[in-house]
């Protein structure tokens, strides 16, 4: 029995539509979490002074900041979807 049992064909679908819907905000809402501690962790470790504008120096730190996260969460990423798939076959 997997719960929806009980339930008519309408009600299913709303349910399934509603998992779906919950689904996306959290995967938004982790989008949003990885946004602020990028912006944490780089903001601490390139901008010396908040001024008005950034300097070609802070904007490129900020930039290879970023990138380097960004790839380090591809690369864990990808590798734990390549232990998931050799685990299940």
């Amino acid at each position: 029995m997997d719960g929806y049992d009980h339930m008519s064909a309408s009600e299913k679908a709303e349910a399934t539509e509603l998992q779906r819907m919950i689904a996306i905000e959290q995967q938004k809402a982790q989008f949003q979490a990885q946004v602020h501690s990028f912006t944490d962790i780089c903001w601490d470790k390139c901008v010396d002074s908040p001024g008005s504008k950034l300097d070609h120096r802070t904007e490129q730190c900020l930039v290879s900041c970023v990138e380097r996260f960004i790839d380090t969460t591809l690369t864990i990423t990808n590798r734990f979807t390549q232990m998931v798939q050799k685990g299940t076959h």
